[in-house]
């Protein structure tokens, strides 16, 4: 979760030629796929796209700031005073892998290649699902979330899944079938 404070402002209104106050205001934000699924159901498209040059516009941050928020009650025009400052550190968190966990096998490079395609919060829910990730988990910051479901693929072998050539396939299949001989002290 990240706090953020918007500070105290006062602003001119060219509309109503007057200065407009604002008291400041606190919002709890989480980065989670909860809030991710509340955004693609508004815009419909995958917001995980792993594009360096994919920029949202300033009204579909703004919307998924809304989507991070955990605050109760909090009016639509506060988001319109989130400073630079406060983007700077939503940035950050957003960033942040908050895990200590990290991969750096040649396996894993497979799979980030996998990755380069844009992913959507179903197929993040169905990777929970099919490893049987509680529900719950939906709420923790989505690095973190993704991260999870990385350590489970190494560690149950899924990372690991690639088809054998014909060459192994036959090499390992004599290698098999010459050890159950010798245990069965049969000739074939």
């Amino acid at each position: 979760m990240l706090r953020i404070d918007i500070p105290k402002q006062e602003l001119w209104d060219e509309g109503k030629n007057e200065f407009v106050y604002f008291n400041g205001a606190s919002l709890v934000l989480e980065h989670s796929l909860v809030a991710i699924s509340k955004w693609e159901s508004k815009y419909h498209k995958p917001f995980i796209t792993n594009k360096k040059n994919d920029t949202k516009t300033r009204e579909e941050l703004l919307y998924y700031v809304k989507c991070m928020t955990i605050t109760q009650n909090v009016k639509d025009e506060v988001y319109g005073y989130l400073t630079p400052a406060n983007f700077e550190q939503i940035r950050s968190y957003m960033d942040d892998p908050m895990t200590a966990t990290t991969i750096t096998s040649a396996d894993d490079k497979n799979q980030q290649n996998k990755r380069s395609k844009p992913i959507t919060s179903e197929q993040v829910y169905c990777w929970m699902i099919s490893r049987n990730i509680p529900i719950e988990f939906q709420k923790w910051h989505i690095n973190r979330l993704l991260m999870l479901i990385r350590v489970l693929d190494m560690y149950n072998g899924n990372g690991n899944k690639r088809k054998m050539s014909k060459r192994d396939l036959m090499t390992r299949n004599t290698a098999l079938n010459a050890a159950r001989r010798k245990q069965l002290n049969t000739t074939g």
